[in-house]
């Protein structure tokens, strides 16, 4: 891509972000393409029509023009480097599955086997990853055992999942970053700091190289399915407590109707407030070994989730599912 579709594609993904902090980003993330800041900076006012009158006629029409002033600023306040948080929203579907915490290459063939089997017959026309799909055991800031497989290994067994799972389910296929992902980017900072923000080397594109159109998901990105929100798990600092069930924990910290992973058990909520509106919460299942050398004694068990998106925006039906030998209950 030249610098130009470059900038289409992070106005497209930023479209609220003022030009010069969507610009910084720009080059932050692709100083390969652009020598400077303010080279980046250029490439989106070119696409906004900001290069003169004569320029802005050439792209009138386009969505990348903005007619709306940018954020107000009277003052002229320092340019601010406050982090905009917004979701990802998966939407163009009608029924989107749940695979939680697959922790390739230590996943349960036979549960991981159902689930697939069962997305099969129920026809899903998209597939969230939901986080630790990778374990990266090794690369890991704890003891690691040098009998288990190396990174390349862990990647070599991901790119052997996702063929099975482009071709049997034919859909397309979305990766969240999970706590066990974001391990890559916390190695690279310890071990070799000086690779950050080389495109070769980042987890993103590593990804994107054994698995060809798949969709990557940001860490700490919440997901909107209609009005369900999604997570990995890890999200909230000090993680998610389970007085009752995980389900019920979530609740407590999101306070929204919501499904996570990451705690490896199957569980559900439900509370409605004075006004009868009813908040339901969801914990799903793992595919991954149940019994690993350091928690062999736990609550997990194996399970799925598919949603099924109303095409008015809103609406859904959450369906939570066990696996038990083998087989979806």
């Amino acid at each position: 891509m030249n610098k130009y579709d470059v900038a289409r594609t992070y106005r497209e993904k930023h479209p609220n972000y003022p030009t010069l902090k969507l610009a910084r980003i720009m080059y932050k993330e692709n100083n390969l393409l652009f020598p400077n800041l303010e080279a980046a900076r250029t490439g989106l006012r070119y696409i906004e029509g900001k290069n003169g009158n004569a320029h802005r006629k050439s792209v009138e029409g386009s969505k990348f023009v903005i007619e709306d002033p940018r954020p107000y600023n009277p003052y002229k306040l320092p340019d601010s480097d406050e982090t905009i948080y917004e979701p990802y929203h998966i939407k163009g579907f009608k029924r989107v599955g749940i695979l939680s915490d697959v922790h390739v290459p230590y996943h349960n063939i036979p549960a991981l086997t159902a689930a697939i089997q069962y997305l099969k017959k129920e026809k899903v026309d998209a597939l969230l990853l939901n986080g630790d799909t990778i374990d990266c055991h090794t690369i890991s800031s704890f003891d690691k055992d040098p009998k288990k497989r190396n990174f390349a290994g862990e990647l070599d067994a991901f790119a052997q999942l996702f063929e099975v799972l482009q071709k049997q389910l034919d859909c397309k296929i979305f990766f969240k970053l999970g706590n066990h992902e974001i391990r890559y980017e916390r190695f690279l900072l310890q071990k070799a700091g000086e690779l950050i923000g080389v495109k070769e080397f980042e987890f993103e594109n590593i990804i994107k190289a054994r698995a060809n159109g798949i969709e990557i998901i940001g860490d700490k990105t919440v997901m909107k399915l209609n009005k369900l929100n999604g997570i990995h798990g890890h999200e909230y600092k000090g993680g998610i407590s389970a007085p009752v069930n995980i389900a019920r924990g979530l609740y407590l910290r999101g306070k929204v109707s919501a499904f996570q992973g990451h705690n490896h058990s199957t569980s559900e909520h439900t509370e409605s407030d004075m006004n009868g509106e009813i908040t339901t919460t969801w914990s799903i299942g793992c595919l991954c070994d149940l019994h690993p050398s350091y928690a062999p004694l736990n609550k997990w068990n194996h399970g799925l989730a598919i949603v099924d998106l109303d095409e008015n925006g809103k609406d859904y039906e959450m369906r939570n599912k066990r696996i038990r030998n083998g087989k979806v209950m």
